[in-house]
């Protein structure tokens, strides 16, 4: 059992940070641990195609310091989508930590060490160095793999890739003391794949309450002349603020605007993605009046936009995978707005629903959202605020960071 302070490392491929973008996770907890007297110490890809802006590293290693967390960065190659060059990407991450992990053992000597990037290849090298030093070995798991390519991509189990892949999450199951998962039902998965029941543990995404309420930043003049303008036409809003893309099913959302003839209701998007165009130009062949695209804000800016809308939507696609649960972070953005959600999902957990925030229909359905718009709109104001105020209530009680870091000690600190 490890006690008092402690030294942490955590290895994630996709490491971000506030200057870096996502991914934020990792940075968020040990922001705290730090906070809490911890030293941490975290290894990341210094290329990822998720991060907003890359880390300058000329060497194989760089080290630097964010917010009290030391990163060490390792030099690996660029990509672009999901082929050759990310695999090489990937292997290149694993050889440098594999080649120096009795170094990186005796150097920052760790009390736990914690795999967590998306793939389960950095079970090997976390393992080498916590057996190294007798430290707390833990496996972090963002999504299934290779289970997500799998039923996403429909890659055979007897690919290649996928076999190694299937062997490091095997492998991790039964190397780790514990496996922490963001996905509620995986444990089931889990079980299956070699782990004993009693290492699972749950802690979903989360959401730095205090960065959350310090962000001022107020939405840009154009913006805000089209909902004033729709708020002076007597429009009763419901905003959507996030990614364009095809996993966010928002054709769907057209499809309801289309279908929805109470001329109050008016929906507003910010945001940017690969489908934007396509949306816009669906728009405008169906002609639709009540529907507004509006160009991406700073993240900063993001509570003042939902805190201009009357409800917030938010969509996803059927997937086998939402049986094991999500844990998705735009919903904590809208959670803490104190908004009401209009929550078109089908999976094995609905935070709307669990705390009481909102309507929850079937997913990909305009007519169901077009009727949960008009239910929205003609519920009591009270009610409705009764729905913000239960949401935001929860997610500061269950999803802050705060709360998270101080469970996942809790579990380092088991036996």
């Amino acid at each position: 059992m490890v006690s008092g302070s402690m030294k942490i490392l955590l290895i994630n491929h996709y490491v971000g940070s506030n200057i870096h973008g996502m991914e934020y996770r990792p940075y968020y907890l040990a922001k705290e641990w730090v906070k809490g007297g911890h030293e941490v110490t975290m290894i990341g890809a210094s290329f990822s195609h998720i991060r907003t802006v890359q880390p300058e590293v000329e060497n194989n290693w760089k080290e630097e310091y964010h917010d009290g967390i030391r990163y060490l960065w390792v030099k690996t190659p660029s990509y672009e989508g999901n082929g050759v060059k990310r695999i090489i990407n990937m292997a290149v991450f694993m050889k440098e930590l594999m080649f120096h992990s009795a170094k990186l053992a005796e150097t920052y000597k760790p009390d736990v060490v914690i795999a967590s990037s998306t793939y389960p290849l950095d079970i090997y090298p976390a393992r080498k160095i916590a057996n190294k030093v007798k430290a707390k070995l833990i496996f972090e798991v963002h999504d299934l793999w290779p289970l997500s390519p799998m039923e996403l991509g429909n890659m055979s189990a007897k690919h290649p890739f996928i076999m190694v892949m299937q062997k490091g999450e095997n492998d991790a199951y039964r190397y780790a003391d514990k496996v922490v998962s963001l996905l509620p039902k995986a444990d089931q998965h889990m079980i299956e794949h070699g782990m004993e029941p009693s290492k699972f543990r749950y802690l979903p995404n989360g959401i730095d309450i205090e960065q959350w309420e310090q962000a001022h930043e107020k939405i840009p003049n154009d913006h805000k002349d089209v909902i004033d303008d729709l708020r002076k036409n007597g429009k009763f809003l419901i905003g959507y603020a996030g990614t364009h893309g095809i996993a966010n099913a928002l054709e769907y959302l057209i499809e309801a605007a289309e279908r929805t003839y109470d001329e109050r209701i008016a929906y507003v998007l910010v945001g940017k993605g690969p489908e934007r165009d396509n949306l816009i130009n669906k728009v405008k062949e169906k002609n639709l009046k009540n529907i507004h695209f509006l160009p991406v804000i700073n993240k900063k800016a993001i509570p003042d936009f939902l805190s201009q809308m009357d409800a917030l939507y938010i969509g996803w696609r059927r997937s086998p995978l939402y049986r094991f649960g999500v844990s998705p972070n735009k919903l904590l953005d809208y959670l803490m707005a104190g908004k009401p959600i209009i929550h078109g999902i089908e999976a094995g957990n609905d935070l709307v629903a669990e705390a009481g925030a909102g309507i929850t229909i079937p997913p990909e359905d305009p007519d169901e959202v077009a009727q949960a718009a008009k239910k929205m709109l003609e519920l009591p104001e009270d009610r409705r605020n009764e729905m913000g105020t239960n949401g935001q209530r929860f997610v500061i009680e269950t999803h802050d960071y705060r709360v998270l870091s101080q469970k996942f000690i809790d579990i380092m600190n088991e036996n």
